[in-house]
C-alpha cells in the first residue's frame, strides 16, 4: 500500500550546557524569535524556512551538539522498511518513532506527520 514521506524538520540537538547559548545564537543568526513549546520545556521552534521546520531540542547530558533531520511520514513502519532497503539501519526504537542511522552513521528520525499543511504540499508518495 502506498505511503507518503518528506524530509521536513531540521533539529538542533543541544545538551543542557549549550542549550541557552544555542537558542540565543540561532535566534540572532536567523532573525527569528524562539517560540517555546507550551507542553515541553526541552523544545523550542525557530519557525519555518522554505517549508522546513527548524526546531531546537535540549538533549541529555553527554549527547554531542549536532544537527539531525526528521523524515515525517503517514506510515512509520513502511518508511522505516523503505529506508532500510536503501542502506539505513534502525538505531533506537523511541516508542512512537524510530531513530535511525544513514549508511555513514548520521542520526535521523522517522516520525509521524508534524507539519500539517507543509506535509500535504511537499510529501512524496511511495509505492
Amino acid at each position: 500500500m502506498p505511503h507518503r514521506s518528506r524530509l521536513g524538520i531540521l533539529l538542533l540537538d543541544l545538551p543542557p550546557e549549550h542549550h541557552v547559548a544555542g537558542i540565543d545564537f540561532w535566534s540572532g543568526a536567523t532573525g527569528q524569535p524562539i517560540t517555546p513549546d507550551s507542553t515541553d520545556d526541552d523544545w523550542n521552534s525557530l519557525g519555518v524556512f522554505g517549508g522546513w521546520h527548524v526546531e531546537v531540542q535540549r538533549t541529555g547530558s553527554g549527547t554531542p551538539p549536532r544537527w539531525h533531520v526528521d523524515i515525517e511520514t503517514d506510515d512509520i513502519p513502511a518508511e522505516v522498511d523503505r529506508l532500510e532497503a536503501l542502506g539505513a539501519t534502525r538505531h533506537r526504537d523511541m516508542g512512537s518513532f524510530w531513530q535511525m542511522l544513514d549508511p555513514a552513521g548520521l542520526v535521523f528520525c522517522v516520525v509521524g506527520i508534524q507539519t500539517g499543511e507543509a506535509f500535504e504540499r511537499h510529501a512524496v508518495t511511495w509505492p
